[in-house]
């Protein structure tokens, strides 16, 4: 499949400066000079003519639209005290069960990431687990207001089928949910703490990436990466982000995971890409520095956004995995499929061992 018409067409909608967020007004900040959000390092982020070099330099790998899931069982209700389950639905969405809470990560349900439904990458797979399949949700974790990450039509929906459900957002995105009339925001800041329940507690955490919904609002709302902390053991989400110290800072501060969900998808061309998106070697490299017992694999294998192809980023990971010493343990679930996370050994920590059903499997 060849996506440069979707690309160059998103460009000329993006271009024409009709679609754009809001704006975050707030005190200056480590990270927020009164204007515009920074990140943790100095590294530059893609410009406005990167983007256009980007939308007439393509070449992309081979994507399959019409792929077909294979069906697993709904998820359960609820897991119980110290439980962790982890089911991979599509993209970046993937839904934490985690002593009995209940949340989804990123979700998106459209056919399409973009400002608009008749132009802009389209996914080639449905959703693993159809949204009435969905167990009760009491939180939603959302990392950046990008199309493919920040979906108003899914979160509409979602706010809909679960009364008083809690969408977390970094600072200046909770404009965005009021414009569009969903209840339930809340804005965080980097390293903020919020309580999600007597016995988990959600942390903003930084990542390393950008923001933006048009030409006029870039870097004006601010993006994240999410700590869970439970009696069961630490969770960490990425959202979209390129390497940085956050990795290393997030596996000092609450280290080690029990899980980490990490992005290894949409990373080439690498020149525009790496400061903003990891690729599967750098993926396992974070899952060492967090200190991670389990990691799953996300943020491929749905919507053409890279030059990388379907199946390429599981392929690279395998790669890295096999020759990563030591060697994580390191998941790659099918679309709708769950699975229980293993506890945290106690005692000397060491490598955990290989998975069944890991990228090998693909």
């Amino acid at each position: 499949m060849d996506v440069r018409g979707h690309h160059l067409t998103l460009a000329a909608v993006l271009l024409s400066g009709c679609f754009s967020g809001p704006r975050y007004s707030g005190p200056v900040s480590d990270h927020f000079d009164g204007e515009r959000f920074t990140n943790p390092t100095d590294r530059s982020r893609p410009g406005f003519g990167d983007m256009l070099e980007l939308a007439t330099s393509r070449d992309p790998g081979p994507w399959y639209p019409g792929t077909r899931n294979v069906r697993f069982a709904p998820p359960p209700r609820r897991v119980g005290p110290k439980g962790l389950r982890v089911t991979f639905v599509n993209h970046a969405t993937t839904l934490i069960q985690m002593d009995g809470l209940n949340i989804l990560t990123d979700p998106i349900y459209s056919e399409r990431c973009s400002p608009v439904g008749f132009a802009g990458p389209a996914r080639v797979r449905p959703p693993g687990v159809a949204m009435e399949d969905l167990p009760p949700l009491d939180a939603v974790i959302v990392s950046h207001n990008h199309y493919d990450h920040f979906d108003l039509p899914t979160l509409k929906a979602l706010a809909q089928r679960n009364p008083g459900l809690r969408i977390f957002v970094g600072l200046g995105n909770g404009a965005l949910l009021d414009e569009a009339g969903i209840p339930g925001g809340e804005e965080v800041d980097w390293r903020q703490r919020v309580a999600l329940s007597e016995a988990v507690t959600l942390v903003a955490w930084p990542s390393q990436h950008f923001s933006g919904r048009g030409l006029t609002d870039g870097d004006a709302t601010l993006w994240l990466s999410y700590v869970l902390l439970g009696p069961g053991g630490p969770v960490y989400f990425a959202g979209d982000t390129g390497m940085g110290p956050h990795f290393a800072a997030a596996g000092e501060a609450f280290g080690p995971f029990r899980l980490a969900v990490l992005p290894i998808g949409a990373y080439k061309p690498r020149w525009f890409m790496s400061p903003i998106h990891i690729d599967p070697q750098q993926a396992v490299e974070a899952a060492l520095a967090l200190g991670a017992r389990t990691s799953l694999g996300m943020h491929f294998g749905t919507f053409p956004l890279g030059d990388d192809g379907q199946y390429e980023p599981v392929r690279e990971l395998k790669a890295a995995l096999e020759a990563a010493r030591p060697r994580p343990r390191f998941w790659v679930l099918r679309f709708g499929q769950g699975r229980d996370v293993p506890p945290i050994a106690r005692g000397r920590a060491r490598a955990p061992a290989p998975a069944r059903g890991g990228a090998a499997a693909w």
